[in-house]
């Protein structure tokens, strides 16, 4: 082991070398966090975009899953997590209000059909 101390030189040449060390590290933590950023965004937009369109008509049926109980406009708020609703034609959900299945009270399916009793 050496008796003599550093210089100041050497000291600040050590100090320098540290933190340019530090600065390197920091910025790679940077790009990684832009990086993972940047893959959420792209997700997110490839989400959006692959969202399917609602259906324009939708039929609830009962619990039972035979009968049917409700006509909804496709963006109905009260189906949205029912499970029972399933996707039919404009023809399909006027039939279904010709043979007496009630209109949603919420979203009104029969005055956007333009259906009159």
């Amino acid at each position: 082991m050496s008796d003599t101390a550093p210089s100041r030189l050497e000291l600040l040449q050590f100090a320098r070398r540290v933190v340019v060390q530090q600065a390197r590290a920091s910025l790679a933590q940077l790009d990684r966090w832009i990086a993972e950023e940047e893959r959420r965004e792209a997700e997110r937009r490839r989400g959006g975009e692959s969202q399917p369109t609602p259906p324009e008509w939708l039929v609830e049926h009962g619990l039972n899953r035979r009968n049917v109980v409700a006509v909804h406009a496709g963006d109905c708020w009260t189906v949205r997590k029912s499970g029972r609703c399933v996707p039919v034609s404009r023809p399909q959900a006027l039939e279904a209000l010709r043979q007496q299945v009630p209109a949603c009270s919420q979203c009104r399916p029969d005055t956007l059909l333009g259906f009159l009793e």
